[in-house]
């Protein structure tokens, strides 16, 4: 996980800088590999869809992951920091193990900081094309360490999880798609990189992302993403199935890689396990484990290596994401509901004022649902100038895009999911859109709710 936004490099930031990025881009790709699979030790029931229950991730193996992580570490100068041969040797191990179990894997390359970083991404063969479900993790470390928690626990869980995929033969409903992330520590680069390379039709694609950073802290709490409804009620229904409470994670909030996609209005969703925060006595009463005391008290040290990793929360977390990716992933699609469209042009003036286009919903009955769509198409030359709000008809504002610096895409074309389940169904609601920075132009194409 980064540092706060306050001590983030700056390197990257400009649209100067952006640009520049863009154009040293460049895809290593590379032909996957089969291998015959071998069963999962938990024998899981399978279904006449040719789907199973999510099997229980032996520890041994995501364990015996981050050992490799360590020892690359070691044999590199002591960390896997981008730029650095730990990094790349980091992942060609991860990129080994997928295409030998079946996965195709592509190396995207990028340029940060004056040398080359690399994302690796997976597809599992199969499932809805224009329904992908991803899980994600950042494989770099900090310069200062071999990153085992920070977050070789996060890359080693969602390895382990793509393998008993593969284990397994999962036949899913949705295409399943896993993915490493660089250059994190130093701003969420790499996957910035990934998501605003991604072409807006297979964005849309998209429906939903997993993120897994620092899910093994020696001092452990358990935190779940509260950004999507669905995906979070995933992970609280399996916590609560074990007895475990959990809490919503604020530590990390716009920290980590699910920020990437979250911008774009992906749905998002994650666990943690926590970093430099102090764990108070309530918690310590709740999870056990040592009040007064950080997390995570070698975050960003040295001292963050295979000794720094709580095994329960390494196993809880790993077998929480390979539930998740069950549960999401072979769940039937739900069909299309009712939609409200508005096709008018709003032009959205230059670093100016807001401005609404109106949907008027009538013949509803009760609140709106907790997974309302907000689709969205907003033509424009620097999406990174606006701000994207939903106006319910009473007013309350539920923001959907932030601005950034950073994001240096043209257009929104996204599809938002809101809780809008404390206000009335019926009534006119508003898509509100701002340009916050000048020189860019655009308008609001066409915007729908669908309930």
């Amino acid at each position: 996980m980064t540092h706060p936004r306050s001590s983030l490099p700056t390197t990257i930031s400009g649209r100067l800088a952006a640009v520049a990025l863009v154009a040293v881009a460049g895809l290593i790709a590379a032909s996957p590999t089969a291998s015959s699979a071998t069963p999962d030790r938990t024998g899981a029931g399978t279904t006449d869809a040719g789907t199973s229950a999510a099997p229980d991730l032996p520890l041994a193996n995501v364990k015996a992951h981050l050992t490799q992580f360590q020892s690359i570490a070691t044999a590199n100068g002591g960390n896997r920091a981008h730029g650095r041969p730990g990094y790349r040797a980091s992942i060609d191990y991860v990129k080994a193990k997928l295409d030998a179990a079946g996965f195709t894997t592509t190396v995207q390359q990028f340029t940060q900081s004056g040398s080359t970083g690399y994302n690796l991404i997976a597809d599992w063969p199969g499932g809805d094309p224009n329904q992908v479900l991803m899980a994600g993790a950042h494989l770099d470390s900090v310069s200062s360490g071999a990153g085992i928690n920070d977050n070789g626990s996060g890359s080693a869980a969602v390895l382990e999880t793509a393998l008993a995929v593969s284990r397994a033969q999962l036949q899913p409903t949705k295409h399943l798609r896993f993915a490493w992330w660089g250059a994190e520590e130093l701003g969420l680069v790499g996957s910035r990189y990934y998501v605003n390379n991604l072409p807006a039709a297979d964005r849309a694609k998209v429906s939903g992302y997993l993120n897994l950073d620092m899910v093994g802290s020696p001092n452990p709490g358990y935190f779940v993403y509260d950004d999507d409804p669905a995906i979070e009620k995933v992970f609280k229904d399996w916590y609560t199935g074990i007895g475990v409470a959990t809490e919503i994670e604020t530590e990390g909030d716009g920290r980590s890689d699910h920020a990437s996609f979250k911008n774009v209005g992906i749905p998002v969703g994650g666990l943690f396990t926590g970093a430099s925060r102090t764990k108070t006595a309530a918690q310590a009463a709740k999870w056990g484990g040592t009040s007064g005391q950080a997390f995570d008290r070698c975050y960003h040290s040295s001292c963050d290596s295979t000794t720094n990793i709580n095994d329960t929360a390494l196993d809880r977390n790993s077998d929480a994401l390979a539930h998740a990716i069950w549960t999401l992933g072979t769940s039937e699609p739900v069909p299309p509901g009712e939609s409200y469209e508005n096709t008018a042009d709003v032009a959205v003036p230059d670093n100016g004022a807001a401005v609404t286009s109106a949907v008027a919903v009538a013949g509803r009955t009760g609140n709106a649902p907790t997974a309302l769509r907000v689709g969205v198409d907003i033509k424009h030359t620097w999406r990174g100038d606006l701000v994207v709000d939903l106006l319910a008809p009473d007013g309350t504002a539920y923001r959907l895009k932030n601005s950034s610096s950073s994001d240096s895409a043209d257009n929104v074309i996204a599809t938002y999911t809101v809780n809008a389940s404390n206000e009335t169904a019926n009534g006119t609601w508003r898509l509100r859109v701002q340009d916050v920075a000048s020189q860019d132009t655009g308008y609001i194409d066409s915007w729908k709710l669908t309930f």
